[in-house]
């Protein structure tokens, strides 16, 4: 069935904020099937519209995505259109401040994880040169040991054996 853009649009309105109702309940309400309401709110994230997970209140039913798109469109924002951003979308200026705050940090955190993991490899580098060079001491020594229990035997054969 086909559905116009008005309805739709008026369904996706229930969706996002500040309304943030569960697919099911408009579904129900509005008698669509829910897969056709599932289908139109992923168009609306394609198309770059701020859509929270369903039935979930506050800045909780934001995707990662979603949070990142409004501390974009709010970084310009002088503080009364940032309330007024913030009013429509049923969010507080604090929630956004947190998540520009966790976007910056991000970097950071990748950074540092980086900087991890290169110590870990530095440190798994410098046990097997370690190991390696343990490893060819030990093979040398077992080589010395062999070709002296060799020398041996042919002495033993020349001379013979003095035990018996």
């Amino acid at each position: 069935m086909k559905y116009s853009d008005e309805r739709r649009e008026a369904v996706l309105r229930k969706l996002g904020p500040p309304n943030n109702r569960s697919v099911a309940d408009v579904a129900a309400e509005e008698g669509i099937t829910a897969p056709t309401i599932y289908a139109w709110r992923s168009q609306a994230r394609k198309e770059g519209r701020l859509m929270p997970d369903q039935g979930t209140q506050g800045p909780d039913g934001w995707s990662s995505r979603d949070k990142f798109n409004a501390v974009l469109e709010t970084a310009t924002l002088g503080e009364e259109e940032l309330a007024e951003y913030c009013r429509r979308r049923g969010l507080y200026p604090e929630q956004i401040e947190q998540w520009r705050l966790s976007c910056e940090q991000a970097n950071d955190r990748a950074e540092a994880t980086a900087q991890r993991q290169a110590d870990s490899i530095k440190e798994e580098r410098k046990r097997n040169r370690k190991l390696t060079q343990e490893l060819k001491r030990k093979e040398a020594a077992l080589a010395e040991t062999a070709a002296l229990l060799t020398l041996r035997g042919k002495a033993d054969a020349i001379w013979g054996d003095e035990e018996s």
